[in-house]
């Protein structure tokens, strides 16, 4: 997998500008998506259920702020 990843690299630094910000956006949209899969299998299993409460819990006890 390490070659791959060198490749990558090296693939990724002889871009030419506008093609490393197409890149970029790219792979901002694929992270992000990545990311957002996580998090729904997260709150699936349940693994955000203590900081929900948590969460809900200082907001009844008037420990929030307004963003």
């Amino acid at each position: 997998m390490k070659s791959t990843l060198k490749e990558l690299e090296l693939a990724v630094s002889q871009l030419s500008p506008e093609d490393l910000a197409a890149f970029r956006t790219w792979f901002a949209e694929f992270d992000a998506a990545a990311w957002d899969k996580q998090i729904e299998k997260d709150v699936a299993a349940g693994r955000l259920d203590v900081l929900a409460e948590k969460a809900l819990k200082h907001l009844r006890e008037g420990r929030c702020t307004d963003l």
